[in-house]
């Protein structure tokens, strides 16, 4: 305890110390707040890069803010889930693909220990203890339950104060170390969500992500002198302690979390973005050596998603943001955290191909639809990674075209560009291939931590982002745009339920579509619409067209059958697609060329287009011949290449 109390003293005297060398004009401050603030942390840490330990001390406000009294807090103790193998996130991401895990060195581990805590003056550090709401798993120590000597009424405020030690592993879920690249996240003991249910704090899932409150942040960090340092919020203050480290302190309000990063190896660079009546944004880039020459790539992808998605949705209220461009196989790369991400760039990057440009989006569109509108990444991370994949691909549709195929070869070093070969919004990271693969794994309403295995991805991201998508062509972008807007405006530093959003659909389509959701989102049904017969016979001086168009799925959707005639006429027909098949007989004088089902593609959730037409006028073998001869060409080329580095 005099230990914790002491370190809290020094954070109060840097704090007050500090606020002259604030930076005017990036204190990321509100006049007002945009959150409730309930859950607010003052953090000062120190890291030992030597022994890849943190000593961490904080201070937890935390306002009760539901109509039921607290009897105990529950704590998040991510890093706990990396301390063996026996914790539940080591053992669903042993049904992977780790069976590297099995080679990591002791020191390879995390280890966090709560080493003290007081709930308003009162020691409850002997009645602390683990639990395993999930599970029941007796080995997992990633929620930490604290009773209370006194119950938190509704309305009151309790200050909380917590000492711990951590040691930083070798990179789990983009988080650790490797070399003197530190990535440091979910690293504090953190407050999970009090609701009218109870708590909300989920064990650690490998295939999940996270849900806490929003509140102000100012954490203070100590790391060595010579090191750059980024962070969540702005900095206030720089103090040289004199012993060869230097203490940064990093202020945010209005956000949920706080993540951080620190390398003798960083390069820095920095711009700003200003579009129209958005809010200028300054931006802050901390960059690896060799991919210097990148900067701009980084910048210009930031200020995309900056543009669009404040078009689209609405602003980014912040005024600061930090690119990180993490350390060669640091497993870092790819990550959102409140107005802090990471990139993930190679070597070679092409022109035309979005690398660093895709990644980028997508990591700073999180700033959206995970930091500004805060889902539970737990339950609903659908809620997130799919609004933010649908947002990504639009974005990058609109800046980036043509958006050429590349494919990597000797270890990911050497990129094959195929300028031919341009990908579309559906095809953006093989996006169809993964839902096709998933469909029938989970209804999307369960859970995701309860996901099937390696399928959260393409329930998650994939299948929600094409049932978006296949709503702006049903629906015309207008519409779905206003619905996105709404949404983000009304639930904006809030905390969102499926059916919230499904409401917010309903009120700006003026029509029921719980229908469509019922399939979408509540049920594994997929969707095959295909022509199952096409025949086109002479009879009498005419031609007698036969059609029938099948229901192969469960799921049911509007579509559009299109007939083609070898005199060049057509006719569409609308069919309401309900039952299992429907017959069109067509008289004419020319023959029926093909029958196609939803031939303008509207329905993106279908899993098999391979049966969506037929046609009475093959092209015979010329097809095959030409892909064939593609193929071989490709082949050849990496055989000689392969040739010449032997």
């Amino acid at each position: 305890m005099p230990r914790m109390r002491r370190a809290l003293a020094t954070v109060l005297l840097f704090a007050l110390a500090s606020a002259a060398s604030a930076q005017p004009g990036r204190t990321g401050a509100f006049a007002t707040p945009l959150s409730p603030r309930n859950a607010s942390y003052t953090i000062a840490a120190r890291l030992d890069p030597a022994t890849r330990t943190i000593t961490g001390s904080e201070t937890i406000t935390w306002r009760n803010i539901t109509a039921r009294a607290a009897t105990e807090l529950q704590f998040h103790l991510y890093w706990n889930a990396w301390k063996n193998t026996r914790s539940t996130f080591m053992r669903e991401r042993a049904l992977g693909s780790a069976g590297e895990d099995r080679q990591r060195r002791a020191d390879e581990w995390a280890r966090f220990d709560v080493t003290a805590i007081t709930v308003a003056g009162s020691d409850r550090t002997g009645s602390r203890r683990f639990i395993a709401p999930d599970d029941e798993n007796t080995n997992d120590e990633t929620v930490m339950a604290v009773p209370l000597a006194q119950p938190i009424e509704p309305g009151g405020t309790a200050v909380i104060q917590v000492a711990w030690t951590a040691h930083v592993p070798r990179t789990f879920d983009r988080t650790g170390a490797i070399g003197n690249f530190f990535f440091i996240a979910q690293w504090f003991p953190k407050l999970g969500v009090l609701q009218e249910d109870g708590w909300n704090c989920h064990q650690f899932h490998a295939g999940t992500e996270f849900f806490s409150d929003y509140g102000v942040y100012d954490v203070s960090l100590t790391v060595p002198a010579t090191w750059p340092l980024g962070a969540t919020g702005v900095q206030r203050a720089r103090l040289d302690n004199g012993d060869g480290t230097t203490t940064h302190r990093y202020v945010q309000e209005d956000v949920h979390d706080f993540a951080w990063t620190t390398s003798p190896d960083y390069i820095e660079r920095t711009a700003r973005f200003e579009y129209g009546r958005l809010p200028p944004v300054e931006m802050r880039l901390l960059l690896q050596p060799e991919h210097a020459g990148q900067a701009e790539r980084h910048f210009d992808a930031t200020r995309t998603t900056l543009r669009y998605y404040g078009e689209w949705f609405g602003a980014y209220p912040y005024g600061h943001i930090t690119i990180v461009d993490p350390a060669f196989q640091s497993e870092a790369g790819g990550m959102e955290y409140p107005t802090l991400f990471t990139a993930g760039t190679r070597w070679l990057a092409p022109a035309g191909v979005t690398t660093p440009e895709g990644v980028t989006v997508h990591e700073a569109g999180h700033q959206f639809w995970y930091g500004i509108v805060g889902n539970n990444e737990f339950e609903d991370a659908w809620m997130d990674e799919g609004f933010n994949t649908f947002s990504t691909s639009r974005a990058i549709a609109q800046a980036y075209s043509p958006n050429v195929l590349a494919l990597r070869y000797f270890g990911g070093f050497i990129p094959w560009v195929f300028k031919d070969v341009r990908l579309s919004r559906e095809t953006d990271g093989n996006r169809l291939a993964g839902y096709r693969r998933d469909a029938k794994s989970d209804a999307q309403s369960t859970p995701t931590y309860r996901y099937a295995p390696q399928t959260g991805g393409s329930i998650s991201y994939n299948k929600t982002a094409l049932w978006l998508n296949t709503m702006e062509r049903w629906l015309g972008w207008p519409v779905l745009q206003r619905i996105m807007s709404t949404h983000f405006n009304a639930w904006a530093f809030k905390h969102p339920k499926p059916a919230d959003f499904f409401a917010n659909v309903n009120r700006v389509t003026g029509q029921d579509l719980g229908w469509y959701f019922d399939q979408v989102y509540r049920s594994s049904h997929v969707f095959d619409y295909g022509v199952q017969h096409l025949t086109s016979a002479r009879d009498g001086d005419q031609y007698r067209t036969n059609v029938i168009v099948r229901r192969y799925g469960e799921a049911t959707f509007p579509v559009d059958m299109l007939v083609t005639f070898k005199n060049g006429e057509y006719v569409t027909e609308h069919w309401e697609g309900q039952d299992r098949w429907k017959l069109y007989t067509y008289d004419r004088l020319a023959p029926a060329v093909s029958a196609q089902v939803d031939p303008n593609r509207v329905l993106l959730l279908d899993v098999n287009y391979t049966n969506n037409s037929k046609t009475l006028n093959p092209k015979g073998p010329a097809a095959a011949t030409k892909w064939s001869l593609t193929w071989m060409v490709w082949l050849q080329d990496c055989l000689l290449g392969w040739a010449a580095l032997a």
